[in-house]
């Protein structure tokens, strides 16, 4: 098997999972707590984001498990992470941006994400309206 069909299939098995649990733990926080303030998008945005920093760290040139960082990252960063919550991604690289001290470059990272994701939030759901008519 060749290695780029071996990190599709590590991706692949961790989006599979990662999905399966963000609907698993979306479905029980909600079932708890009621849908008025979504918690379980919140729960899981901040779990995702814990365990993405936690697998940075491990697998980082001077982690405990720098020698499984191509499973780590494929599987379980890409895969596991981004098929539970692509937050955890979101949050990373903001952290990236600031270990370098390139605070403008965080905040407008930071900023430039919310807007413009809010903003095509917006304007699929206008799309959407407009296809309902």
């Amino acid at each position: 098997m060749s290695e780029t069909l071996k990190t599709y299939l590590l991706v692949a098995v961790g989006s599979m999972v990662g999905g399966v649990g963000r609907f698993w733990i979306s479905g029980l926080v909600t079932q708890r707590l009621g849908r008025i303030i979504p918690w379980d998008i919140l729960l899981i945005n901040i779990t995702g984001s814990l365990l993405i920093g936690f697998l940075a760290a491990i697998t980082e040139p001077d982690g405990r498990l720098f020698h499984l960082r191509t499973v780590g990252i494929n599987l379980l960063m890409i895969g596991l992470c981004g098929g539970y919550t692509t937050f955890s991604s979101f949050s990373l690289g903001t952290l990236r941006l600031a270990q370098d001290r390139e605070w403008l470059y965080a905040i407008g990272y930071v900023t430039g994400s919310v807007f413009f994701c809010l903003l095509a939030v917006w304007l699929g759901y206008m799309i959407g309206q407009a296809l309902n008519r």
